[in-house]
This record gives structure tokens, sequence and C-alpha cells, in this order.
């Protein structure tokens, strides 16, 4: 995407933000979160395709948090194992989910969510003047 975006005509020499901003286009990076978030929406809520996932997260008592997978017996995992654990969508959208307010993770569908969620990234970028899901562009 970075290299794409120098290849259009009178943007390609401005940083890469700026590049974005003009073709209003988002990161891969904040793409992969709005889709984690969508995909846990459909499991927490059943209506995830077939049923899939139904087992892949753990609420709250007030079904509201996502809360962390319990690990093996209280066994210190190495490293490498931890490191993988960050790549599994429960552990990568944990923290993103959980500072989502109620309305939109309490959306009564998908479309509505993804509406409340666009208008939740809105409303904070506005504010903040700072990338809404915290991470490097």
């Amino acid at each position: 995407q970075r290299r794409f975006t120098r290849l259009i005509n009178g943007i390609g020499t401005l940083p890469y933000s700026e590049r974005l901003d003009r073709l209003k286009l988002t990161t891969l990076a904040e793409r992969r979160i709005r889709g984690d978030l969508l995909e846990t929406f459909k499991v927490v809520n059943n209506k995830a395709q077939y049923g899939h996932g139904q087992n892949l997260f753990k609420l709250g008592r007030r079904g509201r948090n996502l809360l962390m997978p319990r690990t093996n017996s209280g066994v210190n995992l190495s490293k490498d194992v931890s490191r993988l654990n960050d790549n599994f969508i429960s552990e990568r959208v944990r923290s993103y989910w959980n500072n989502l307010p109620k309305s939109v993770r309490e959306a009564s569908d998908v479309n509505h969510f993804k509406t409340s969620l666009e208008y939740y990234k809105k409303e904070t970028d506005t504010l903040s003047h700072d990338n809404f899901w915290h991470i490097s562009s």
C-alpha cells in the first residue's frame, strides 16, 4: 500500500499519512483491527456463519468485556509461545473491544455495528487528533 500510493501523480512525494488522508484510505493495520472487531461482534452475538468461534472468547460476568483466556494451569509459557499467542484474534482484539463504548458493542446487527464503529472512530479522531486504534501508521 505504501509503494502503491507513491505511484500516484501529485501525491507520491508526500508522507505516507498525508497520502492516506488525501486518498481517504486507512492503514492495513487499522483494517485488520476493524475486521477483527467485526468478527468478534459476530461471534459474541451468535451471528457467526455456521456457529464458528463460539469457544473463541470468554466474556466477563456482565457479558460485556472480553477476558483473557486461561493459560495452561498457570504454567509459564516460553517467550516464543507467548509471542505466538499474541497473533490469535482473541488476543489481538481484546483491548480494542473492551475500549469500545457499550452503545457500539451492543449494536442490534452487523450493519448497525459497522455504522456505530465508524461513527465512534470519527468522533474519537476529531476529539483527540490521534490515531483511533493507537497503532503506528
